[in-house]
């Protein structure tokens, strides 16, 4: 039985994985413009918690490409761990980068669903990990492809999430002020509807102070 005990700034790595240009032209199972979105968010949330984050990238010199500019911008000048392995469980590398952190909750997303994240998800929980898949900065080459995914890592163990609720899940109280208005204004920014509506709530309270 997974372990019930909510994620927390202090217990879970991120792991973001081969978030590259070649590997977003296939993507069939997201709106590939929503996917980017959405994986931006998780890297904001990951950095404003100052979550540990693993990047991580397949052949990009040869024909993947480098990670998207706009994850790279949110930890600039950290490294990304280029690899050749479709498992990034089966690079030395990544592996003791994660074993280095030393948290047992791993909070992954990747490209594609049915590769490059199950299967370091699989391999992580044979290993003892907690594995929390982001699905929706997730993406696979047909719906078929990442549902069936979805489907082999639940089974598995694996623990689905989305962006949002992983910010808000370490948020969890709008008291706590030193991030409150950040994750406001992240969710604003990548939270669809929602942040539209967060957006429009705020400027209204503006209005008022500024009458009263």
């Amino acid at each position: 039985m997974p372990n019930l005990e909510l994620l927390t700034p202090t217990n879970c790595t991120v792991m973001l994985i081969d978030h590259q240009p070649q590997m977003v032209f296939s993507v069939q199972s997201i709106d590939r413009t929503l996917m980017i979105n959405n994986v931006v968010g998780l890297a904001k949330a990951a950095k404003l918690f100052m979550v540990p984050t693993v990047l991580t990238t397949i052949s990009a010199a040869e024909f993947s490409g480098r990670l998207l500019p706009e994850i790279q911008a949110v930890f600039p000048g950290q490294p990304t761990i280029d690899r050749t392995t479709m498992n990034p469980w089966e690079d030395p590398n990544v592996v003791e980068a994660v074993e280095r952190i030393g948290r047992k909750k791993l909070v992954m997303a990747g490209l594609w669903t049915e590769v490059c994240l199950a299967f370091p998800a699989l391999d992580a929980i044979r290993a003892g990990y907690e594995v929390y898949a982001v699905l929706d900065a997730c993406g696979g080459v047909t719906d078929r492809a990442h549902e069936a995914a979805v489907q082999r890592m639940i089974q598995a163990g694996v623990v689905p999430t989305t962006w949002l609720q992983f910010a808000l899940e370490l948020q969890r109280d709008w008291a706590r002020e030193e991030t409150a208005i950040a994750v406001g204004n992240l969710a604003i920014a990548h939270g669809g509807a929602y942040g539209v509506g967060l957006g429009y709530y705020r400027d209204l309270g503006s209005r008022a102070d500024a009458v009263g």
